[in-house]
């Protein structure tokens, strides 16, 4: 009897076991399907390396066991490697917002200076006063011995010019 003949015997003997078995290491259909049809190869190739064949069934159950614990082993370290790549292209894409942001950041400071350049020594001292030191009106008009309602009426249209420089600039660019 050839090889050939012998194999077509052991598939039909066996397969339904042998899936039983890989599809409960895997829990896969397909994956069981394939891991069945790799372990008939193994057990092809080395199967005159059987001395009993009473034992056949055992030692095809464990090529199958082995096959489909290496199916897995496989597939997680694929799976890695594909989380490894999309981690890095969401740290890419994430570092190309920072940048743009930081960009935008870095054109809006330099809107704020440029508008700062253009106030009265008096109106920048306020406006630092009051957006860099974070003081009330109050305290602004008490540090520099002014009306607070003088103070308030200032910052309220310096607010009001940096907003429509700002306004301008973005409808410009």
């Amino acid at each position: 009897m050839s090889k050939h003949l012998e194999m077509r015997e052991i598939c039909d003997l066996h397969q339904k076991r042998l899936f039983q078995i890989a599809y409960g290491v895997t829990r896969d259909y397909y994956l069981a399907q394939d891991v069945v049809q790799e372990a008939l190869i193994k057990a092809y190739k080395h199967l005159d390396s059987v001395a009993d064949p009473a034992k056949l069934g055992a030692w095809l159950a464990s090529i199958t066991t082995r096959t489909a614990i290496d199916f897995l082993r496989k597939e997680k370290k694929t799976r890695e490697k594909v989380d490894g790549y999309t981690e890095l292209e969401n740290v890419y894409a994430v570092m190309a917002q920072n940048v743009e942001k930081e960009a935008e950041a870095n054109e809006l400071q330099a809107k704020i200076y440029q508008y700062l350049n253009s106030l009265s020594p008096e109106q920048k001292q306020l406006f630092l006063l009051k957006m860099k030191d974070g003081l009330k009106e109050r305290e602004i008009a008490e540090i520099l011995e002014m009306n607070p309602n003088t103070v308030k009426t200032r910052l309220y249209r310096m607010r009001k010019q940096l907003k429509e420089l700002l306004a301008e600039q973005d409808t410009a660019s």
